[in-house]
C-alpha cells in the first residue's frame, strides 16, 4: 500500500483563498445587481443617488444609453425640475 503524503500547506492556502474569493465576488455581484435593479425601478432612489453619488447615476444612464435607446436621463431631469418648481 502506498503511504499517503500530506499536501503542502501552500495548496491548502490557494484552495481556501479561491473559495473565499468566489464567495466575495458572488456577494459583490448580487449587491451590485440589487442596486442596479433598484435604480432601474425606483425614481426616488435615482434622485437620492443623484444628490449623493452623481457619478454613479451618470454611469447608470450611460449603460442604459449604450444598451438601448434610453431617454431616462431626460425624463428624470424633466420630472425633478417640475417637482422643484412646485416646491418653490
Amino acid at each position: 500500500m502506498i503511504p499517503k503524503t500530506p499536501k503542502p500547506a501552500f495548496w491548502k492556502f490557494i484552495k481556501s483563498s479561491a473559495k473565499i474569493l468566489f464567495v466575495v465576488e458572488s456577494a459583490c455581484f448580487a449587491a451590485s445587481y440589487a442596486v442596479y435593479y433598484r435604480m432601474n425601478t425606483n425614481r426616488e432612489f435615482r434622485h437620492y443617488i443623484h444628490e449623493n453619488f452623481p457619478f454613479a447615476l451618470n454611469y447608470f444612464y450611460k449603460v442604459g444609453e449604450f444598451l438601448g435607446d434610453s431617454k431616462q436621463r431626460e425624463i428624470d431631469s424633466a420630472i425633478w425640475a417640475a417637482e422643484q418648481k412646485k416646491q418653490e
